[in-house]
C-alpha cells in the first residue's frame, strides 16, 4: 500500500455498467474497472440488464482487455432472500469476478464460510450501504476478511485522510460523481412508504425527486393532526413566502427564520388531495432533491491521500453518461498523477451531462442549502446534448447514425471518441435511404452524415 505522504499513484477509475454496451464504452473511454448488479440482489434490480449469461460474458471480455469486473450484491435482505442467497450467488462466484460488492454482514459471513469450504476465493468489497464512517469500523471489516471499504458519502476529505492514516493496509474507495441520495447513504424509506418498493431491496422509485406542492396548514392539534387552511384561488405561496422573508431581513433578522415554526402540508403532483404535514422551511417544491455529486476538482487530493479507487455512480444512466464521465475523470486522474495542475475546463465539460446542479457533497463542509436543488427535480443539460451514436461507417466517407435527440444542418456537433474529441459544423444530412434532409428527428431514427477521421462507435453531441 502506498503511503499517503508519497507521490500520488494512479487510483483505479471505476465506472457503472448497466449493460454490456455501457461496460465496453467505459473501458473504451478510460475505466480500469466496472461494477454490474447481480440479479435480484443488487440495489438496481429494476434496471439491470445483467443476468448470469451477461455477467459471464462481461467478466470474460474484461479479463481479455486486462480490466476488472466487480459484481454488486449489496441489498439488505429479509429472511426470504437470505434463504436463497447462497444458491444464487454460487454460480456467480464460480465465474471468478474480480470482487463482490456486499453490504449485509450476515451474507458476508455466509459467503466467507463457503469460501473457506472450497468456493473460489473472490475479494469482498464493503458497499457504501454499510455506512462506514470511521477507522475503527474499517479495522473491524478488515479483520473479518473484507478486502476493500467503499467509504460513506457523508465523509469529508479530512476524514478520508484520517482513515487512510489509521488504516494504511486496506483498499479504500470513494464516490466522486453521480446522483446523491437524500437519506443516509441510501437508507431511505420514502419509496417503501409510497409504493411498497423498498430502496434497500433494489426497487427505489426516487420519491425524493417528485414534485411536491406546499400548502399552509393549521398548527398541530393535541391529537397530532393538521388541517389545510382554505386559501383564495389566486393565493401565491411563493410570493407570500418571499414577502415574509423580506420583512424578516428588513428588521435585522434573528437566528430563527420566521417561517420555521409554521406548519405546512405537502401535496405530491401524482397524488392530488393527499396532504402530508411537513415542519420544514424550504424554498421550493423539491424539498428532498439533492444536487448531483461532482468531485473532479478533488481528484488530486484523493490521489495524494492514497485512495485506491474513485467511483462513479449511475448504472441506470445512458451510454453517453458512461463514456463522458470515464473520459473526463480519466484526464483528471492522469493529470493528478503527472503532477499537473487541475484543469478547470473539466468542470465545464461535465456540464455537457444532464444534471440537477452539482455539489461536492460532504467532501467539503458547506452550508446545507449548497447540497439541495430546490428548483427542479429533473436533470438539465447546460452545454451539450447527446443526439446520436455512430453505428456504421462506409468507404464513401459517410457514417450511419442512430439518433437519440433532434439536430439539424447548421448545428455544431461534438464527435466523442476514445482517440479524442473534435467539433464540426453539420453541413449536410441524409435519411437512411440517402435522401437529403435538413433535420434529424429524435429517437429512434437512422440518418447519414459525412464524417472523417476515427469515428467507429463514436457518440455525437449537439453543442447548445
Amino acid at each position: 500500500m502506498t503511503s499517503p505522504t508519497t507521490s500520488p499513484r494512479s487510483p483505479e477509475l471505476l465506472l457503472p455498467a448497466g449493460s454490456l454496451a455501457k461496460m465496453r464504452a467505459a473501458y473504451d473511454f478510460g475505466a480500469d474497472a466496472v461494477y454490474a448488479g447481480q440479479p435480484r440482489y443488487s440495489l438496481r434490480a429494476r434496471n439491470n440488464e445483467f443476468r448470469l449469461e451477461q455477467i459471464a460474458q462481461g467478466i470474460g471480455e474484461a479479463h481479455a482487455r486486462g480490466k476488472k469486473f466487480f459484481v454488486t450484491s449489496n441489498l439488505l435482505p429479509h429472511n426470504d432472500k437470505v434463504r436463497t442467497y447462497l444458491r444464487d450467488i454460487e454460480p456467480v462466484i464460480a465465474l471468478k469476478p474480480d470482487a463482490l460488492i456486499m453490504a449485509d454482514p450476515g451474507l458476508i459471513m455466509m459467503v466467507r464460510e463457503q469460501m473457506e469450504r472450497g468456493w473460489p476465493e473472490v475479494p469482498i468489497h464493503l458497499s457504501v450501504q454499510a455506512n462506514t464512517v470511521n477507522w475503527a469500523s474499517v479495522k473491524f471489516w478488515q479483520k473479518v476478511g473484507v478486502a476493500r471499504i467503499i467509504l460513506s458519502r457523508e465523509l469529508s476529505l479530512d476524514e478520508v485522510e484520517a482513515i487512510r492514516n489509521e488504516c494504511p493496509d486496506i483498499e479504500l474507495e470513494v464516490f466522486v460523481h453521480g446522483a446523491l441520495c437524500i437519506a443516509y447513504s441510501g437508507r431511505c424509506l420514502l419509496s417503501g412508504y409510497f409504493n411498497r418498493r423498498d430502496p434497500n431491496q433494489g426497487t427505489c422509485t426516487n420519491a425524493c425527486r417528485w414534485d411536491y406542492k406546499t400548502q399552509a396548514a393549521t398548527d398541530e392539534t393535541d391529537a397530532g393532526e393538521v388541517q389545510p387552511i382554505k386559501m383564495a384561488d389566486d393565493f401565491n405561496f411563493a410570493q407570500a413566502q418571499q414577502e415574509d422573508e423580506s420583512a424578516f431581513a428588513a428588521c435585522g433578522g434573528s437566528p430563527r427564520h420566521p417561517l420555521a415554526d409554521k406548519v405546512y402540508l405537502l401535496e405530491e403532483s401524482q397524488r392530488p388531495g393527499q396532504l402530508m404535514p411537513v415542519m420544514e422551511d424550504e424554498h421550493g417544491t423539491y424539498i428532498m432533491n439533492s444536487k448531483d455529486l461532482r468531485a473532479i476538482e478533488h481528484v488530486g487530493r484523493l490521489a495524494r491521500i492514497g485512495v485506491d479507487s474513485l467511483k462513479i455512480e449511475g448504472r441506470t444512466k445512458s451510454l453517453y453518461y458512461v463514456a463522458r464521465t470515464a473520459q473526463i475523470y480519466r484526464r483528471a486522474i492522469d493529470d493528478a498523477v503527472a503532477g499537473r495542475e487541475f484543469n478547470p475546463e473539466l468542470l465545464l465539460e461535465l456540464e455537457s451531462l444532464a444534471n440537477r446542479g452539482y455539489t461536492a457533497g460532504f467532501l467539503e463542509r458547506r452550508p446545507t442549502q449548497d447540497y439541495q436543488n430546490y428548483i427542479s427535480g429533473h436533470s438539465e443539460m447546460h452545454r451539450s446534448q447527446f443526439v446520436a451514436e455512430v453505428v456504421a461507417t462506409h468507404p464513401d466517407g459517410w457514417a450511419e447514425l442512430l439518433t437519440m435527440n433532434r439536430f439539424s444542418v447548421g448545428d455544431t456537433l461534438e464527435i466523442i471518441h476514445p482517440s479524442g474529441n473534435r467539433q464540426i459544423v453539420l453541413e449536410t444530412l441524409q435519411d437512411a435511404e440517402g435522401r437529403p434532409i435538413t433535420v434529424s428527428p429524435g429517437n429512434p431514427h437512422r440518418v447519414r452524415m459525412p464524417l472523417s477521421g476515427p469515428c467507429d462507435g463514436a457518440l455525437v453531441a449537439r453543442m447548445m
